[in-house]
């Protein structure tokens, strides 16, 4: 199936997620799309990477039924939800005896599966369910909305959580999704990821949802061959270097080499939209150029094949001051028959743990393992493993301002988890944003070619030429 002949022609600069979606979603409405990105695989940076011959990812990820867009958009490119991934109900669940919780939701209807997950507790004191209780009545009351943003840790204090459910709960929710320590963090962005989890008006939302393969072949791979299949280029090791208004379109540079496009979507990480922009839109250069970034830290560690964890996965107390740096841990033999013995563990907000040797870091995470979990067996694995992305996400901090899809320039849009959204950086942000610049494609193709810019002259390229 190929696009049908004068179709909109659409450089989507970017093979991460956002810019797999904005792709899908383009050729699925017919138009001539090429694919360029600079690694030599799609997926940025929810990927997969060979570690010790086996296929993992840069870094384990937890998904949620709330992700329509991506769920939708897995489905369209041929992958089935449930069977790529392990769906289980929301939970927090310590290990036994390590002086944490077990929270974990029935599968009710919403809100009783929440009240469900509150009355069945262990581990939680009256005072600390009542405080919960509290905080969700109040935040249902409010539609989850915080007009005035402040840190969590505000938040919290203001509707008078306890310490213990702060440390427990909230905190490192706050940590997995927002990705931003609960000081600095964004109330509001953390109340609407409570909205579509704790507050789901559909249990199934709730739920959590752990990949079975890797990140790479959950969707990148996979929309890939369904770019190809309905007539799309897919350029992988392709470099955009610089782009310049050409009559009614855009002239791009791609490993040295120059096409003309109807319309570019932006999907390079913020800081090379930044560089390219500088020379057409300086002031949302500079508004990219001034987004702070926080690492998240993988430790792989692997085992013999006949250790497995009691439940796929936990969540582990981190005091980084007594060496304790893992916040969950999963088992990717649960997951994945192919990796028995094998165990992720996930430090979000990794800014002190990206500065300590690796080794070091997997010595303590395992030590803190076989602690936890009771099994002194833990604290000596076969091999160990550190994969760090220093900038996995956005610093996601109270009242900032996030650009939007729509640029001054016609037919230039941008698409990334940085993009606004009342979510933090997660994959569903980043799909969202791909779809929404794709519709914004879409409405420009439509305008006549005389209303769209001023032209310039300039005529169409091949894009496979730039091969």
């Amino acid at each position: 199936m190929s696009a049908p002949e004068g179709a909109l022609a659409v450089l989507v600069a970017g093979g991460g997620w956002a810019g797999c979606a904005a792709a899908v979603e383009l050729s699925a409405s017919g138009a001539r799309v090429t694919l360029a990105e600079s690694a030599r695989t799609l997926g940025g940076r929810a990927r997969g990477v060979e570690v010790n011959g086996k296929l993992l990812d840069n870094g384990q990820h937890i998904l949620l039924g709330a992700y329509h867009e991506t769920l939708r958009l897995q489905r369209q490119v041929g992958i089935d939800p449930d069977q790529a991934m392990l769906r289980l109900p929301v939970q927090m669940r310590y290990p036994e005896g390590a002086g944490g919780m077990d929270f974990v939701a029935p599968r009710w209807p919403a809100p009783l599966h929440l009240l469900g997950a509150l009355l069945r507790a262990t581990g939680l004191a009256r005072e600390d369910k009542l405080a919960l209780a509290r905080f969700t009545t109040a935040a249902r009351t409010m539609g989850w909305v915080l007009y005035q943003d402040c840190s969590v840790h505000e938040l919290l204090e203001r509707f008078g959580q306890t310490e213990r459910l702060a440390r427990l709960l909230w905190y490192p929710l706050c940590i997995a999704a927002l990705n931003t320590p609960p000081a600095r963090a964004s109330a509001k962005v953390f109340l609407a990821v409570l909205r579509d989890s704790l507050g789901a008006r559909r249990r199934a939302a709730s739920d959590m949802l752990l990949p079975r393969m890797d990140m790479g072949a959950l969707f990148p791979q996979a929309a890939a061959r369904y770019l190809g299949e309905h007539g799309a280029t897919v350029l992988t090791g392709t470099k955009l270097s610089a782009i310049a208004r050409a009559g009614d379109g855009w002239q791009v540079t791609l490993n040295d080499r120059q096409a003309t496009f109807d319309a570019v979507v932006l999907a390079t990480p913020a800081t090379q939209s930044a560089s390219l922009l500088a020379p057409h839109v300086p002031e949302l250069a500079q508004q990219l150029s001034a987004l702070g970034y926080e690492p998240i830290a993988t430790c792989y560690l692997q085992y013999e094949a006949s250790v497995r964890l009691d439940l796929p996965f936990y969540a582990l107390f981190d005091d980084p001051g007594a060496g304790r740096w893992g916040q969950f841990a999963f088992d990717r033999g649960q997951l994945d028959a192919a990796q028995p013995g094998l165990l992720a563990v996930v430090v979000s907000a990794a800014g002190d743990a990206a500065r300590l040797d690796q080794d070091a870091l997997a010595a303590a995470i395992a030590a803190q393992l076989a602690q936890d979990l009771r099994r002194p067996e833990l604290a000596t694995p076969t091999w160990t493993r550190v994969i760090t992305e220093k900038r996995a996400t956005f610093s996601c901090t109270p009242g900032l301002v996030r650009p939007g899809i729509e640029t001054p320039l016609p037919g230039l849009v941008l698409a990334g988890d940085y993009t606004a959204s009342d979510y933090p950086a997660t994959l569903e942000t980043a799909v969202r944003s791909g779809v929404t610049a794709a519709t914004v494609i879409r409405s420009y193709g439509t305008l006549p070619r005389e209303n769209r810019s001023l032209s310039h002259g300039g005529s169409p390229v091949d894009p496979t030429s730039v091969r």
